[in-house]
């Protein structure tokens, strides 16, 4: 393998890269430096995330770079400004031998009048979001008429994030005459479209298969239902000792939320999304890569630039809405040589996505089942007991103490002083896990049920507008509080939910002369379904309403509606919450009952 100064690269840019610890070029490397300082024309350059793409393309650019003119010669885009701030700070590192090279990083959400006055101090490499860049060529404080290279870095996520006009409106103020370099990791027709736009008769060279895994990440996947999703996630790190990873969610306020919870119940985690500032940002990092926190949970866009190369796991909580994405999240873990695992959790709604994912890496994920609770008892505490065995104890901090306390303990026998030590270490796991049932696959059929959960039935369906989400609001608005919601099943003129047993007087009392989208809403206690294959459910479900009703609403304009649910209540003790012929009645009725209100 070739060394740094056998791709051509100067004494200055070699000797900084052997203090920052940089040995051997990686593949990708070895494939653009030469690439780069021989030719002038364009390149397409596939290399998965953590491959060293960023001195793949800068430090040729460092090496060719004309110090005697002050203007701004390489513009480098990137999707967020994490990467953009990473990016900027690994350049100034490979270029710290190299006096009177300025390197300006430009981003959303800080101060923009600074970003300008250290444009105008001179910037012959700047970095930047497409959005800030955009903005600074409208005030004409950033000037890209004599640019010499255009480096796309990230292309497939840039597109992703809805950036194609202003790349577009970047590109169209840079000369005819540049070299214009695109990185990315997976190429959808989308990149492949801005090469053919805007490149010219471009080289490739690829470091492994486009849209590949890397060969250092083991994929496996979790089939869980959607109420054990959380619950999973938590055996999952439990199950993991010494994990140091990030938890991937699809939005800001899930991303809140499962922080949160993990906090709560006692993990080292923190949030990283798009509504922190970037002072708030930076301490979260800091945390993360000083190892005070071992569990990131973000965004997808937040996680863009996240320079930490040991992490071991990287968790999906969700699946991403665009599969490429994927190839990004399990690229942050397996990086530098090292091996790291990727987890999805799924449920049968969204498993046949997996087959997508894997045809697409061509890679296999495999199946793994939940962690039993007595599985993860057994590996804490021998972690536990390897723990005190490792503690290097100081003498002569105890002395003075030692022998009353070894004389009050010495009433316990050996066996009941290593009970009490471990149960005081490790009451909230034991207790816990004693307390739940074990996780078994959602192949159909639900091997447990939750205890914890009441299910509720709502004379509200898909007819009034109703889905999940308006679901969700319309149970916190009127318990007047945040709850858990378990399973939720929306049909077309009535629905079920479920939420923790504790909240149930509340819940009835709050429901009493509800409306939802100007109709009475009448919401019911029922039982939970026994455990049930769902292909046998339709038409054969037994969910037996024996009593313990509460009605919302009341007086003469309710009539009809109390009438509909008297009807139901008969067909849901006869035939069960969820059988074809209370829906057909029930249904029906309903149906009736709004021709008589539009007459």
């Amino acid at each position: 393998m070739p060394s740094f100064k056998d791709l051509g690269l100067c004494n200055n840019i070699t000797e900084a890269l052997k203090d920052l610890g940089y040995t051997k070029p990686t593949e990708i490397q070895e494939l653009a430096i030469p690439q780069i300082l021989g030719s002038d024309k364009d390149l397409k350059a596939f290399a998965q995330t953590g491959t060293g793409k960023t001195a793949a393309f800068s430090l040729p650019i460092l090496e060719k770079i004309d110090l005697n003119s002050s203007a701004t010669q390489a513009i480098i885009l990137s999707p967020t400004r994490e990467l953009a701030i990473q990016i900027a700070k690994n350049i100034k590192e490979f270029a710290k031998n190299i006096k009177g090279l300025n390197v300006v990083a430009v981003y959303g959400g800080a101060n923009i009048t600074n970003q300008i006055k250290d444009l105008k101090r001179g910037a012959h490499i700047v970095v930047g979001t497409p959005g800030r860049t955009v903005d600074l060529i409208n005030r004409r404080s950033l000037k890209l008429g004599e640019i010499k290279w255009v480096i796309l870095d990230e292309a497939d996520e840039m597109l992703n994030m809805g950036f194609k006009e202003d790349i577009d409106q970047i590109l169209d103020v840079t000369p005819d005459k540049k070299q214009t370099l695109l990185f990315s990791a997976t190429f959808p027709r989308e990149v492949e479209a801005i090469a053919r736009n805007y490149m010219f008769k471009p080289a490739e060279i690829s470091a492994g298969e486009k849209n590949q895994g890397a060969d250092t990440v083991e994929h496996q996947f979790y089939l869980v239902s959607e109420r054990n999703r959380y619950p999973t996630l938590k055996r999952i790190v439990d199950v993991n000792t010494g994990i140091y990873g990030i938890i991937f969610c699809r939005t800001r306020r899930e991303t809140q939320e499962i922080a949160d919870k993990l906090i709560q119940d006692g993990y080292g985690a923190d949030s990283l999304h798009g509504e922190l500032s970037q002072a708030q940002r930076d301490i979260v990092m800091k945390k993360f890569r000083t190892k005070k926190i071992q569990i990131l949970v973000a965004t997808d866009v937040a996680a863009r630039g996240i320079d930490v190369t040991d992490l071991t796991h990287v968790i999906n909580h969700k699946l991403p809405d665009q599969l490429e994405s994927y190839t990004h999240r399990s690229g942050r873990t397996g990086r530098a040589g090292a091996e790291g695992i990727s987890i999805v959790i799924v449920t049968n709604k969204d498993k046949n996505r997996i087959k997508q994912i894997e045809r697409k890496i061509n890679k296999k994920f495999v199946q793994k089942e939940v962690p039993s609770g007595k599985e993860i008892v057994g590996i804490k505490l021998m972690q536990y007991a390897e723990k005190i065995k490792a503690i290097k104890v100081n003498e002569e901090d105890l002395s003075d103490n030692f022998e009353e306390i070894a004389k009050d303990l010495k009433k316990l026998t050996k066996d009941e002083l290593i009970k009490r030590f471990i149960y005081n270490e490790l009451e909230h796991l034991l207790s816990y896990y004693q307390k739940t049932q074990d996780i078994g696959a959602d192949t159909g059929r639900e091997r447990v049920t939750d205890e914890n959960m009441q299910r509720f039935f709502i004379n509200t369906g898909k007819m009034d507008g109703l889905n999940p989400a308006r679901m969700i609001g319309l149970v916190n608005d009127y318990l007047g509080k945040k709850v858990d919601i378990g399973q939720i099943e929306i049909l077309k003129s009535f629905s079920f939910f479920e939420i923790p047993k504790e909240h149930t007087e509340d819940l009835l009392k709050g429901f009493e002369d509800a409306e939802f989208n100007g109709r009475s809403v009448n919401v019911e206690k029922t039982t939970q379904p026994k455990t049930r294959s769902r292909n046998r459910d339709r038409g054969r479900g037994r969910e037996r309403n024996r009593g313990e009703k509460r009605r919302s609403g009341g007086g003469d304009r309710n009539r009809s509606s109390n009438s509909n649910r008297d009807r139901g209540n008969r067909s849901d003790r006869n035939r069960g919450g969820r059988d074809s012929g209370f829906k057909r009645r029930t249904e029906k009725s309903t149906r009736r009952r709004r021709r008589r209100s539009e007459e």
